[in-house]
């Protein structure tokens, strides 16, 4: 970005890093914004920029987490549309994608020349599909190949995809089993920390379930991981982890779907992480 003529005879500029650069008139950049000109209306402007960029950037990588979650098939109209802003394409770059029965990683978009995907094979192949799929990494049958694949290439996804956690559905459940104990009896000495935990890893809490909402099968079940609902300053205990409707009916492991199932498992293990660990007594 070109310097901007400010008060005082400083210029600024807004830095690659997202914030706010200062130098003064003889060229020397400076490691801050002098007090003097912080309410400078370049200044102000600048810093408006830099925090609308930040929430844009945010938004782009939710957009596309949702798309592969939901492992939905994308208009490759809509791809072309947006790859000329770098937010879209940074958080589109590198991802796993399925088009036209080929699977690799995405590396350009191009109205003329189609998707430029380099496949496990190592070709880079031009394709033209109507609709892209971007799978959630537990659909993916190569997943090893492809991390491996993916770190020689090193390629970095600012999507979650590649290197997310994933649980595998186990084969099969015992009859009318509809709750796992997995993750169950995870103290925090405050409901507050658990809740401010769920905060943090960006799942809402509701009637003392964290709740991730996943759409598959063409339904959204809900996953809900109890983590208590008392005196907020109280201890309280995690417990089962279960799957919901959306009007409440339960329902049973063994129609869950892989998905849910994944992303279901992966909140309750990044909540329980965060429990209290009683250390081990050592006997003198």
């Amino acid at each position: 970005m070109s310097w901007l003529d400010a008060a005082s005879g400083y210029q600024v500029r807004l830095g690659e890093n997202g914030r706010v650069q200062c130098r003064n008139g003889k060229g020397k950049t400076l490691s801050s914004v002098p007090a003097s000109i912080k309410d400078d209306p370049q200044v102000v402007q600048l810093r408006q920029l830099a925090e609308w960029l930040s929430r844009h950037d945010e938004e782009c990588r939710s957009a596309v987490d949702g798309w592969m979650v939901r492992s939905l098939p994308v208009p490759t109209a809509v791809l072309i549309e947006v790859w000329a802003d770098e937010a879209w394409a940074s958080a589109l770059r590198d991802l796993v994608v399925t088009a036209d029965g080929e699977t690799g990683f995405l590396r350009d978009v191009d109205a003329e020349r189609g998707l430029g995907v380099v496949t496990l094979d190592g070709e880079t192949l031009r394709v033209k599909p109507e609709t892209v799929d971007i799978p959630h990494p537990v659909l993916l049958a190569d997943l090893e190949e492809l991390r491996e694949f993916g770190a020689e290439l090193g390629v970095e996804q600012k999507v979650q995809q590649l290197f997310r956690q994933t649980f595998v559905k186990p084969d099969s459940f015992p009859k009318g089993r509809t709750s796992v104990a997995d993750f169950s009896n995870g103290k925090f000495e405050q409901l507050n920390h658990a809740t401010g935990r769920c905060r943090t890893l960006g799942y809402p809490v509701r009637g003392g379930d964290a709740v991730y909402a996943a759409f598959e099968g063409g339904r959204i079940v809900e996953a809900r991981f109890w983590i208590g609902s008392d005196y907020p300053e109280g201890e309280t205990w995690t417990g089962d982890l279960n799957w919901t409707l959306e009007d409440g009916t339960t329902v049973p492991l063994a129609d869950v779907g892989p998905v849910a199932w994944s992303e279901g498992m992966r909140m309750a293990a990044s909540i329980h992480a965060g429990r209290v660990v009683e250390e081990a007594k050592v006997e003198s």
